[in-house]
């Protein structure tokens, strides 16, 4: 089924609705259900883990005609909403409409910029779809087949992107060149090794010997090792003689978004959407210059209370390169992350009113796409609970991983930061659009502010810690300065590289990789500082007007009961909250 036959279907909903009594809250409950039934059609993998596995062979379409015509169908799906009257839903239904309706708006509103012939990116794409192991499940030796389907069916995935990249070519929408050097480097990976060596067949040398027999895994992995050798190995090989000779020498060399066709009006539009603002990128950065200097001077107030003699600079670098500061080897850095993220746990009910009944665990960053990566990611539960949330860090190249960063990137990425505001979110009687889905500004805006949240969990004690939480929140200051420099205003990727190494103490490993995420992915990082000042401008509001009123519990609560909303959404939202107390 394509989405051809998707608006034949919402077609009929019309005429079935524009013909009959149907109420308007019947008319959008239909139309938000018909668009999450297309979502789970049209993206197998996701479906997969979400536990749906009735397309588990399958890949989504990619091709640049799916393209167009899920553009029609949005069209046509937002003449519909339009149309219906929301006079008389409920707060909620209320709520759900104005989200669906910005969704659906901001999704039409984007095709013009053709973002979608850039296809390839460093931090995820063709290249590392081994790694979509970790979301699918394998525990019957049925699952391991329909990963082999699936696999058989990468060639055609393969095709399909470079169609996508040769119109970019013809559209002179290209990505810059420094972050496709990158790419190219993790296509010979798939392309120049043997079906035993390949990323494909990792996950095939370690099926689990507890539960299934030595004849299955042998069968299974036979099948494989040809799946791998007949089709995936020469399929990449073809992708790296197209990137190596056409595409590699069409790519830019500058760094900015505003260098592509209209470029600077698709900035000026991601960073509305990230922000879920109308703040303008020039007063962005404004926001980050005015951030850097008061978290500096904090931080010159830590270094004053270690007796450090020298510079702010020789500070930094003393941080960087002291032995002390890092461990020498994965397994320990590993084993602190755990010990941390124990000690987070029991915490959380001096903060919180509700925890997540799903529990999260911790795993390694993958090694194929670790070096490119950042210093640690979530990934959420599996919508059918039978995978939990995970927390992945960065072991590659330990002795650039700090210590004293620890304590705040467990905060962030695991409790009370995006695990705890995931796994809650799923649990809400929502809508599944927004169950699973959120808004940028809310969910990352969460992680940031939780990591203030340290300091009420025994956090921060060593002086030391207190600067990598200081170092943290700089890094999304910085953020402000620096996406919308490369962006906007024309500063180099060097520019940026310096600004970040001037006034944070990030190894220089993981600024260049944040500044090639940066570039890789505009307005995305504007999100986290933009969110977390408005989190903690409703905290001080609430705290003032409340006075003897105000629980920290009850404002989470109050932050998090409804899901990812916007962040005008969620002042309102507060400020009704505070009303409501007031009165009682």
């Amino acid at each position: 089924m394509d989405t051809s036959k998707f608006i034949k279907s919402f077609l009929i909903i019309i005429l079935i609705t524009s013909c009959s009594e149907v109420s308007d809250i019947d008319k959008f409950n239909s139309i938000v259900d018909e668009q999450w039934n297309k979502v789970i059609f049209d993206n197998p993998v996701y479906a997969s883990s979400m536990g749906d596995l009735s397309r588990n062979q399958e890949w989504g379409d990619s091709s640049l005609r799916k393209i167009f015509q899920d553009h029609e169908y949005e069209k046509e799906m937002l003449i519909e909403l339009e149309s219906v009257n929301p006079k008389s839903f409920s707060e909620d239904d209320l709520t759900n409409y104005r989200l669906f309706v910005k969704q659906v708006s901001e999704s039409v509103e984007m095709q013009q910029y053709k973002l979608y012939l850039l296809p390839f990116s460093h931090r995820g794409g063709i290249q590392l779809i081994h790694d979509t192991t970790s979301v699918l499940p394998f525990r019957s030796i049925d699952h391991y087949i329909d990963w082999i389907e699936r696999l058989k069916k990468v060639p055609d995935l393969i095709t399909n992107e470079i169609a996508m990249a040769s119109q970019g070519i013809e559209n002179n929408v290209m990505p810059p060149k420094i972050l496709m050097e990158r790419v190219k480097e993790q296509i010979k990976l798939q392309a120049n090794t043997t079906a035993y060596k390949s990323p494909f067949f990792k996950h095939f040398a370690e099926m689990d010997s507890r539960l299934f027999s030595e004849d299955e895994i042998k069968e299974i992995q036979d099948q494989a090792l040809e799946v791998i050798s007949r089709d995936i190995i020469p399929a990449y090989k073809n992708l790296l003689k197209f990137f190596e000779k056409e595409y590699l020498p069409n790519c830019r060399i500058s760094i900015g978004i505003s260098d592509i066709p209209n470029g600077k009006a698709y900035y000026e539009f991601t960073a509305r959407r990230f922000t879920t603002t109308d703040l303008t990128p020039e007063e962005i950065h404004q926001i980050g210059l005015k951030e850097v200097k008061i978290i500096r001077d904090e931080m010159d107030d830590v270094i004053e209370s270690v007796s450090w003699k020298g510079t702010f600079k020789g500070f930094l670098n003393d941080l960087r390169t002291n032995p002390k500061f890092y461990f020498d080897n994965p397994d320990d850095l590993f084993k602190e992350y755990l010990a941390t993220s124990k000690r987070l746990d029991p915490e959380l009910v001096n903060l919180f009113k509700v925890l997540p009944s799903i529990p999260y665990g911790i795993k390694p960053i993958p090694e194929e796409s670790a070096p490119d990566t950042t210093t640690a990611y979530y990934q959420r539960p599996a919508a059918d609970g039978s995978r939990a949330g995970y927390y992945y860090v960065n072991l590659y190249r330990p002795e650039v991983r700090p210590k004293y960063e620890i304590e705040v990137l467990s905060v962030h990425e695991a409790v009370p930061g995006h695990h705890l505001q995931i796994a809650l979110a799923m649990e809400l009687d929502l809508p599944n659009f927004r169950k699973y889905g959120g808004f940028t500004a809310f969910v990352e805006g969460w992680g940031l502010y939780s990591e203030s949240l340290g300091y009420d969990m025994g956090l921060y004690k060593d002086p030391y810690s207190k600067f990598g939480q200081l170092t943290y929140d700089m890094w999304r200051a910085i953020r402000l300065v620096v996406d919308t420099g490369m962006h906007y205003m024309d500063w180099s990727r060097q520019d940026a590289i310096n600004y970040f190494l001037d006034n944070s103490a990030k190894t220089q490993q993981d600024i260049i990789n944040e500044v090639d995420r940066y570039i890789n992915w505009p307005g995305q990082a504007l999100a986290y500082k933009i969110g977390q000042l408005k989190i903690l401008e409703l905290k001080n509001r609430s705290k003032e007007k409340l006075g003897d009123l105000y629980d920290v519990k009850d404002f989470h609560h109050e932050v998090l009961k409804r899901g990812a909303i916007p962040l005008y959404m969620l002042e309102e939202n507060i400020d009704a909250w505070i009303e409501d107390t007031l009165n009682l």
